[in-house]
């Protein structure tokens, strides 16, 4: 009668949502240079995708171990992936916000990237935008735009880098934020 109840559970208890892979896409606009592209569903509200990517307590939850706003700068966060970072130190990087919609949408560029960062004159003018909007069920979907690339060696290579390296951070964000 056991094996009937589990089997009939089993039957009856809708699968779990499948994990849709991130996929990068890449255009070319008008002037040769290239948009990077993905996005990702977040099994969490927007509120709390948004305090994710938007404060210091949030990137080290799941970007960095090291995250903070830079004094007397409100618009400038420096993150490190060395935990013993200093800031200021060789291993920093500093993002300066450009603008914000509270909730819904963040545009920052790269200001200081760690020493020995292949191509970062090139790197610093490429502008990266996380939106976010309602997925239903208290999920959000957040997309990742990175534009500027340009049609250069320089920009190829970091587009390269990128195209991989964002969508592991779209993947560590989703999965430090999926609802257990």
């Amino acid at each position: 009668m056991n094996a009937w109840i589990a089997a009939l559970l089993l039957l009856t208890t809708p699968p779990p949502q499948a994990i849709t892979p991130i996929e990068p896409i890449v255009t070319v606009e008008r002037d040769g240079s290239r948009t990077l592209a993905m996005e990702a569903i977040i099994e969490a509200p927007m509120a709390a995708v948004w305090d994710a990517i938007s404060t210091p307590e949030g990137w080290r939850r799941w970007a960095a171990p090291v995250a903070h706003i830079v004094p007397d700068a409100e618009d400038l966060m420096e993150t490190s992936y060395a935990p013993d970072a200093r800031p200021g130190d060789a291993t920093t990087i500093r993002q300066q916000f450009l603008a914000r919609i509270p909730g819904r949408m963040l545009a920052f560029r790269t200001v200081k990237a760690p020493d020995g960062f292949p191509n970062f004159e090139t790197y610093r003018k490429v502008t990266t935008i996380f939106e976010l909007s309602p997925a239903g069920d208290g999920r959000t979907r957040i997309v990742l735009t990175a534009t500027g690339y340009p049609d250069t060696d320089a920009g190829r290579q970091l587009l390269g880098f990128f195209r991989e390296g964002n969508r592991k951070t779209l993947e560590k964000l989703r999965s430090v934020l999926a609802r257990r």
